[in-house]
């Protein structure tokens, strides 16, 4: 009976790099993917350009029970590490908007430097093969469609439940059930809202219209870019405050956030415009016809001062009760997942099981939108691929 130093479950981004590390450092690595190729999740990712970190990661860009669990990992394997990959490959890379950087051409790139580093380190990735179960007794036992792998460790690679139509399965919260884990509710994150039948019938017809706008709710705050839709908002704003809320919570809309009545009216006795004429340089005209404020629509001179800042707190302070989201369909991450209470911070390695592994999205570590989730699957796969190599 063959036995391996560690088996990989998943060839996604936190499986690969984590198989890497662990077979660089001499270990004998098996991955196991049920699809038919690796990082499915990768190729689709940045509009297909692969937003593939951040300038800047830390903890404090992460969601968790736990907030601090993520410190460790992501101080000791941080973005110039893996630029410093990604450059050694020749991939050209461009920084968009807030720190965020992408591929100048396919993500595809991303997934060949990370099977090509697997193949350099020897490690054995096995597609179209699905688990059907994890056993322990000296060593980890996994049986799978295409016969069993006997392992002196397991890494749960596995994923969320985001995107089913790529093959996303609850595999690694089944088996960290199964070890006893606590766990995390799993949420869909970084989704679309929706809202009620009143909503879609006022706003659905500005669908496909984008505005600048600062949304928040829970003391977090996002400034990017929001956009309508047929069902209710999404956007990269909307995006980042769905990881914050639940259902039936109300989030505050800023349409105009640069804007005070000084700014943008430089003589209230000579201008002579409607407000909405002037909002029409920020905002388009639909949504102000939308919005339907009365005060908007007077001469500025002709209305009282108080009135003019009132309709702009309005449009500062915008607030709707989103009625749920586009679920796990439309999000790019789960939120929630293996409690990190029984994960060492350090290593990924459960503090109940010895051996077993759990690294990127399967572990309650959800980052912001703009490269962070996959910096953690970077961090928290080199953690637990150097500890395994270590033995």
């Amino acid at each position: 009976m063959t036995i391996v130093d560690v088996c990989v479950l998943g060839a996604g981004a936190a499986g690969l790099h984590c198989a890497a590390h662990a077979g660089a450092m001499g270990k004998s690595v098996v991955v196991l993917e049920h699809n038919d190729r690796p990082g499915k999740k990768i190729r689709i990712s940045g509009g297909g350009r692969c937003n593939f970190t951040n300038r800047v990661v830390t903890h404090h860009n992460m969601l968790s029970a736990n907030p601090e669990f993520a410190r460790s990992a992501l101080a000791r394997y941080t973005p110039d590490d893996f630029i410093a990959l990604v450059d050694a490959y020749g991939i050209a890379w461009h920084e968009k908007k807030l720190g965020q950087l992408f591929c100048d051409e396919s993500a595809q790139l991303i997934i060949d430097m990370l099977v090509s580093e697997c193949h350099h380190a020897q490690v054995d990735i096995r597609y179209r093969t699905s688990v059907q179960t994890v056993t322990k007794s000296d060593v980890f036992v996994i049986t799978t469609s295409a016969g069993e792998v006997h392992a002196r460790s397991v890494v749960v690679a596995t994923g969320g439940l985001s995107i089913p139509s790529l093959g996303a399965s609850d595999l690694g919260y089944r088996i960290a059930a199964q070890f006893e884990h606590p766990m995390i509710p799993l949420v869909p994150a970084l989704v679309p809202l929706t809202f009620d039948a009143s909503y879609e019938h006022r706003w659905s017809g500005l669908s496909g219209i984008s505005v600048d706008a600062r949304v928040s709710a829970h003391g977090m705050n996002f400034r990017e870019n929001l956009l309508f839709t047929h069902r209710g908002l999404s956007g990269p704003a909307i995006l980042q405050i769905s990881s914050y809320i639940d259902p039936g919570e109300a989030i505050t809309i800023d349409v105009v956030p640069d804007v005070t009545l000084a700014s943008c009216v430089a003589s209230l006795p000579a201008e002579k415009r409607h407000m909405s004429t002037i909002l029409h340089e920020i905002l388009p005209q639909r949504f102000l016809d939308e919005w339907n404020d009365p005060t908007l629509h007077r001469a500025v001179n002709a209305t009282p001062k108080k009135d003019l800042e009132a309709a702009l707190e309005a449009l500062h302070t915008w607030s709707v009760v989103p009625k749920g989201t586009e679920g796990y369909a439309k999000a790019e991450v789960t939120r929630g997942g293996v409690d990190t209470r029984s994960l060492s911070s350090k290593t990924m390695e459960s503090t109940i099981v010895d051996g077993l592994f759990f690294i990127g999205e399967v572990v309650d570590v959800t980052g912001w939108l703009g490269g962070y989730n996959f910096q953690w699957a970077w961090s928290s796969a080199v953690a637990a691929g150097k500890e395994i190599g270590k033995r």
